[in-house]
């Protein structure tokens, strides 16, 4: 399922704020109420069963709230994945943790407790429903009002309202089914693709260098240092300087990132593939667990951006083990897997001499990993192959030149970076 976002400010009609600050508050409470029940100091002993939460608060928190029931379990549900992420910082990443506490206003909003209507919404309370009325921008044009709320291919499925200097926002979440047949993709071309937290951001199989990883880390380092200088002058038009330049900074990180993880999408078109490949972020956050929280982040982003823009497309992104992807060696007629093979950016086969760029190399595996993930199962045993830059290599190692004609695909052009 495809899911997208977008913010529309609302009118709340006939005092209807007083009681969705209100619900506001108790919904606050209820997530707060199940969060102090799973929590331990002993994070071994952390609950975060959203069914073992449910058994043990769901009656006391409908007895100490208005809340309908589908709001007490959206609180439950809130209070259950802050408790999951708590355990996955500490378990995972290492790091020290601390009780979830809930603050600010936030409402989880389900088919049963919101409607949609053309011009206004109807919102459950703790007394009853409120009405609120659509403020949408004078020009939608290339928005994601234009792109998704007039779109009748995506689907409005439920809602979290936010209240932001007396102003209420509400974050609609929007549904489309894939067009991608799995079944089908399973018999198609895969892109390989490597992502990295320096050197560069993406190396695909198809031998494409994307986006720079060291300027982005630069970037990031100057802010910090603008930041820190701020800090110590402790004015406050400084601290307004630091909230200035933190969402300049955020919004050009983020739409550079949005830039290679298009790239990369274009990558996988221009070579008509099926599926994107790429390694399993959890499987691999021990191994860039020395990287700063912002590489770290990146890292998660960028491969976020990658699957979203790659489904608008019917293009398959699926994960494979990262293990040993930079030490085997890919040329098909080989497969030595060494440490040595690798030596920063190079790479050299101790057994059969193949040279490479490391981080093409690891593509290259990434690809064919996915290919032999796809052989086992049973599927497209006879046609998967792995994109490359000189051709394609099934997963029994046959190679296949590009013809003269080149790719059979649109060509696009990569955004430039």
């Amino acid at each position: 399922m495809l899911n997208r976002n977008c913010e529309v400010k609302l009118n709340v009609r006939n005092d209807g704020d007083v009681l969705l600050d209100a619900t506001f508050e108790q919904f606050r409470q209820a997530a707060q109420s199940v969060a102090d029940y799973g929590w331990s100091d002993n994070p071994a002993n952390i609950i975060d069963s959203k069914s073992e939460l449910n058994d043990a608060t769901y009656d006391d928190v409908r007895e100490q709230t208005d809340l309908v029931a589908n709001h007490v379990q959206a609180a439950r549900s809130l209070a259950a994945e802050a408790l999951d992420s708590c355990k996955e910082l500490y378990f995972e990443e290492d790091q020290a943790i601390s009780k979830p506490t809930f603050r600010g206003s936030v409402i989880i909003y389900d088919s049963r407790t919101i409607t949609f209507n053309d011009d206004h919404c109807t919102l459950s309370t703790i007394d009853g429903r409120v009405t609120a009325e659509y403020v949408f921008p004078e020009d939608t044009s290339n928005t994601p009002f234009e792109t998704y709320w007039n779109s009748d291919e995506w689907e409005k499925s439920s809602a979290t309202l936010h209240k932001r200097d007396d102003t209420y926002y509400l974050h609609v979440n929007f549904q489309q089914e894939p067009e991608t047949d799995t079944s089908t993709v399973e018999n198609g071309t895969v892109l390989g693709v490597d992502f990295n937290v320096d050197g560069y951001l993406a190396v695909t199989s198809t031998g494409a260098f994307l986006g720079n990883a060291d300027f982005l880390n630069h970037k990031r380092d100057v802010y910090e240092r603008k930041r820190s200088n701020l800090q110590q002058t402790g004015t406050r038009s400084a601290h307004l300087t630091i909230q200035s330049i933190g969402n300049r900074f955020r919004n050009w990180g983020e739409d550079y990132l949005h830039r290679v993880a298009l790239a990369v999408v274009c990558e996988a078109r221009r070579h008509d593939c099926d599926a994107i490949a790429i390694e399993n972020l959890k499987q691999i956050r021990e191994g860039i667990s020395n990287a700063s929280k912002f590489q770290q982040w990146a890292f998660k982003q960028l491969q976020e951006f990658v699957t979203y823009k790659a489904e608008d497309h019917g293009i398959l992104v699926d994960d494979v083990r990262p293990q040993y992807t930079s030490q085997r060696c890919s040329h098909s007629e080989c497969g030595f897997t060494h440490e040595d093979n690798r030596d920063g950016d190079a790479f050299e086969c101790l057994k059969c001499g193949k040279e490479l760029h490391a981080d093409y190399n690891a593509a290259r595996n990434i690809g064919w990993r996915l290919l032999q993930h796809w052989l086992k199962s049973g599927a497209g045993r006879a046609n998967c192959q792995v994109a490359l830059k000189s051709g394609t290599v099934t997963g029994n190692g046959e190679f296949s030149p590009t013809t003269s004609s080149g790719s059979t695909g649109s060509p696009l052009t990569s955004p430039r970076l």
